[in-house]
């Protein structure tokens, strides 16, 4: 399993959109680009299995890379402080 990094999210969502990776900007609309219910939960479910502590429901209200993964991030250092 790899670590879920900001690069491979932004990788993930290019693929899924057909798109280069550096043509997804941190900022973008993501479901503006393209980006659908079904291939957002594709992604929500690839990234779990990568470890991402992230739900489907989640990301349906943020828009933008950068948002995911600030949630993403919240997540890991919340999971991370646990036993």
């Amino acid at each position: 399993m790899h670590r879920l990094t900001l690069e491979r999210m932004r990788a993930d969502i290019a693929r899924m959109l057909h798109e280069a990776p550096e043509d997804i900007l941190d900022d973008d609309n993501l479901m503006d680009l393209g980006l659908d219910s079904m291939r957002l939960m594709k992604l929500a479910s690839q990234w779990r299995e990568a470890g991402a502590r992230v739900e489907f429901a989640d990301l349906a209200v943020e828009a933008t890379l950068g948002q995911w993964w600030t949630l993403v991030s919240r997540a890991t250092s919340a999971s991370a402080g646990q036993p």
